[in-house]
């Protein structure tokens, strides 16, 4: 794996930054610490909506990662801002929703403005749904898909490698 010049910035994309978001940047942040590749990441997540911003993820997205020795206890939710578009060098929307609104935003490079679930091999849509609405089972189905977009992820971040910046 090559090595970047800087670290790669990467923000992971939900709606209210307290279920997928979470659960995705502790999963990059685990896998990349047992690859041992870490220290080329800086990896951070953010919501669409203002709705629960300061607070921590879900109980249920905190727990299911628990039961994955991962622990994102010590996030904090925070909205998408237009000085992210300049400083992250991937944005991965879990959605279809959260990825037009950075592209409404404002200019982002189209190849790395992601949708997570494009890096899921068993994915049958595009969307990783929102486990806030879903039955018991929901937060455990979405890690999963998550866990197994977490590798590709990582090996596509680190084959482009961080943006040029002017």
């Amino acid at each position: 794996m090559p090595c970047p010049v800087r670290k790669i910035h990467v923000l992971v994309l939900c709606k209210g930054n307290i279920c997928r978001s979470p659960l995705l940047e502790g999963l990059l942040h685990h896998r990349a610490d047992i690859s041992k590749i870490s220290g080329f990441f800086h990896f951070d997540s953010a919501g669409t909506s203002g709705f629960h911003r300061g607070e921590p993820p879900d109980p249920r997205s905190t727990e299911v990662a628990a039961r994955a020795a991962i622990s994102i206890s010590h996030q904090r939710s925070r909205t998408l801002s237009i000085e992210d578009l300049r400083r992250f060098d991937f944005i991965v929307a879990m959605d279809r929703a959260n990825r037009r609104f950075v592209t409404e935003l404002g200019a982002f490079p189209d190849e790395r403005l992601l949708l997570a679930r494009h890096f899921d091999a068993d994915a049958s849509e595009h969307d990783v749904p929102d486990p806030w609405y879903g039955g018991p089972g929901s937060f455990e189905e979405v890690f999963s898909m998550l866990d197994r977009a977490t590798a590709p992820l990582l090996e596509h971040f680190t084959a482009l490698g961080p943006r040029p910046r002017p």
